[in-house]
């Protein structure tokens, strides 16, 4: 895809891969594209400071994945809200793997979102660049109205993974285990794990969300071996592997 505005309601400013994180690698073998979180509705420019919450995320995984040639990039959004029907976020999303495959080619895709940004990363997983998705805490208000389901066929052949903490006051833990339940049927690779006493931005627990988060992706791009409590996550069926608990200390001593 060109790399040219997308027009839509929140105004005509293009979207953008911000600055790689990761620049430097001899060659680029894998992409993670970070999605932010936003407000539903908004006609404002997109928000510098859930740019900024993505940045600890994507220089660890940068970090981590250096050997594999893994390069993150936090997606600019063309505004800051969802805004119903026009999906903003979602588009973006797709238009951004598009943009990494003109940029560096055919190498794997995973989409890492936040809140808005995890149902943004869900709903673009489609895209064939894209071969896992990663949703922290995402958001799912459709979830309770059956006669608008959020979709879930496009999640078939990727590696999935959501995590929502169980005292999330903004997004509704158990929309995402509902939508993980009917992903699980028509893709195995599905998971969900539960941080306990967390909340919507997951600081409570962060170290050991940035340790599941990095083990998730480099292991889905890369094939690397997933931690135990990962691969059992995945290999479980429901509801076992859709409630996993994120353990204390998760990271510190990890054994493969």
């Amino acid at each position: 895809m060109a790399n040219h505005a997308l027009v839509g309601t929140s105004g005509a400013r293009a979207p953008r891969l911000g600055r790689p994180v990761g620049a430097g690698v001899p060659a680029v073998g894998g992409v993670v594209l970070l999605l932010p979180d936003g407000a539903p509705a908004s006609g404002r420019g997109p928000s510098a400071l859930a740019r900024a919450a993505c940045l600890p995320l994507a220089r660890r995984l940068a970090r981590e994945g250096r050997a594999e040639g893994l390069v993150a990039h936090v997606v600019r959004y063309r505004g800051r809200g969802w805004n119903g029907a026009d999906a903003l976020f979602a588009a973006d999303a797709a238009w951004a793997a598009s943009e990494v495959v003109r940029r560096y080619g055919d190498v794997p895709v995973c989409l890492v979102g936040h809140g808005m940004g995890g149902r943004a990363a869900l709903r673009a997983a489609g895209h064939t660049a894209v071969n896992s998705v990663l949703a922290l805490a995402p958001w799912l208000p459709e979830q309770d109205v059956a006669a608008s389901p959020e979709p879930v066929k496009q999640l078939a052949g990727r590696h999935v993974m959501i995590v929502h903490g169980t005292n999330d006051a903004r997004t509704d833990p158990e929309s995402s285990y509902r939508l993980a339940d009917r992903a699980k049927k028509v893709n195995r690779d599905t998971c969900r794990f539960e941080v306990h006493s967390d909340g919507h931005a997951l600081r409570e627990h962060r170290g050991e969300v940035l340790a599941l988060a990095a083990d998730f992706v480099l292991g889905a791009l890369f094939s690397r071996p997933y931690a135990r409590p990962v691969a059992d996550a995945l290999a479980a069926p429901p509801p076992l592997g859709l409630r996993m608990p994120l353990a204390s200390g998760f990271g510190h001593a990890l054994r493969r």
